[in-house]
């Protein structure tokens, strides 16, 4: 069983988004690690660590996401997890913008895969399989 740690970074509160992810990804056959709202890069790279997890889903809807994600990528070469997939949705920049532009600045930042807003979990769960090995 594939084990996915997932949370809601930075100063963000939004827990019923990531309750619904929580109990979709369970409902698929995953091991969840659901470290909560107000997460930190490094209690996503430490849940990580401790589970030994194959994945890191990032939420953010208060709009700071894209703040709240920088260097995170490097922090977790740093922690040994060099080649582990992040994954990040929702509200992640301030305002609207060409969502385009926004994954190219996350893609850069280093996440394999990046959302947007209204995305439901279910639309994921393909790029999940196959990143896993599936």
């Amino acid at each position: 069983m594939k084990t996915i740690v997932i949370g809601v970074i930075g100063a963000d509160v939004h827990a019923v988004g990531n309750k619904i992810i929580e109990y979709v990804l369970k409902s698929h056959g995953y091991n969840v690690v659901n470290i909560g709202v107000l997460s930190s890069q490094e209690d996503f790279i430490n849940a990580a660590i401790e589970t030994n997890a194959d994945l890191i889903l990032v939420s953010s809807l208060y709009g700071q996401g894209e703040i709240d994600c920088r260097g995170m990528r490097d922090k977790c070469i740093e922690a040994g997890l060099k080649d582990i997939p992040l994954f990040v949705g929702g509200n992640i920049v301030v305002g609207k913008q060409d969502f385009e532009e926004v994954k190219k600045r996350f893609y850069a930042m280093g996440f394999n895969r990046v959302y947007p807003p209204g995305t439901p979990i279910e639309q994921t769960l393909p790029d999940i399989v196959e990143v896993l090995g599936e």
